[in-house]
């Protein structure tokens, strides 16, 4: 696998030896205990008799890392069929750790990981909108919830961008379609170029996408954007042209997570200055915990808003 397509990130990467060391191997495969079916003994216990290997994450409550074989086709095993775990990239459970409130929006939810890990994170209190334009797409959310057994998940079919403002909610999720070059550990085609007529639509929908989610977010509600990519332009430079045009002055939460590294969002890149909250961002690089790729930015709007 070639990694050229990433000299640009030479600057902004810590350790550029480690980093693509990470992404020369393959990605480990995480998962999470659904408490509601089964608690996390019982499973680890199952796991133990089967010869499972796992490795729990200090981190992220009731997730863990395979480490055997089955890692390679964990969705085989019977315990997935049953819903007694979901398969979840370990930096993408991020963005869950910000929900606040009980009543959530996921812009774009599919494939449902997001969704699942939230709706089970309420505790079966308040309703997740699991939101897609794919009718597909929808298919796969509703395909876990239902595994999953979660009945506080409900499904709307809107393009992202054009969701009716009708309705605020606690906490809004923004996972916008990008350029995916953290998932090239599963993904090898993710570093191919792309074109540049579809990267400029690409960021002209990720941002109609965050400003609709500041639209939809209460007064005193969260918004929290994310993405699995690198690129800066479709990170701090997107969130900053955004934030700086709100009619209010974002309150910015800080993104740190104990246990997981992580390094700050950037404050200026190429000689732009971008606003001084995206300090409190958070970017994942693949070998800080060997996972992913992954950039996360949340922050809340006013009360009196």
């Amino acid at each position: 696998m070639s990694f050229d397509g990433l000299d640009r990130y030479r600057g902004i990467v810590d350790d550029w030896d480690a980093f693509l060391d990470a992404l020369s191997r393959p990605l480990p495969r995480c998962g999470w205990v659904n408490t509601l079916k089964i608690s996390r003994q019982e499973l680890f216990a199952r796991f133990e008799r089967q010869g499972i290997r796992i490795r729990p994450l200090e981190w992220a409550e009731n997730a863990f890392v395979f480490e055997g074989p089955e890692a390679d086709a964990p969705g085989r095993l019977l315990e997935f069929y049953l819903g007694y775990f979901q398969i979840q990239e370990e930096a993408a459970l991020v963005p869950a750790k910000f929900v606040k409130g009980t009543q959530v929006l996921d812009l774009c939810a599919a494939p449902g990981n997001k969704t699942a890990q939230i709706a089970l994170g309420l505790e079966g209190r308040g309703t997740v909108v699991a939101n897609d334009r794919s009718y597909q797409r929808m298919r796969a959310i509703r395909n876990t919830t239902d595994r999953l057994g979660l009945t506080n998940v409900v499904m709307s079919h809107y393009d992202a961008a054009n969701y009716p403002s009708a309705t605020q909610f606690d906490t809004v999720v923004a996972d916008v379609p990008c350029t995916c070059e953290g998932t090239s550990r599963k993904n090898p085609d993710a570093l191919e170029p792309d074109d540049p007529e579809r990267l400029e639509r690409l960021g002209r929908t990720q941002k109609a996408i965050l400003r609709k989610a500041c639209r939809l977010a209460k007064p005193g509600g969260r918004v929290i954007y994310s993405t699995c990519t690198y690129a800066v332009e479709e990170n701090e430079r997107l969130v900053d042209e955004v934030v700086r045009k709100l009619p209010f002055e974002p309150i910015w939460v800080d993104c740190k997570v104990p246990g997981f590294r992580s390094a700050p969002g950037l404050t200026s890149h190429e000689g732009q200055e971008f606003v001084a909250g995206l300090s409190h961002a958070m970017r994942v690089w693949p070998h800080h915990n060997d996972t992913g790729g992954f950039f996360v930015a949340v922050f809340d709007k006013p009360e009196e808003w």
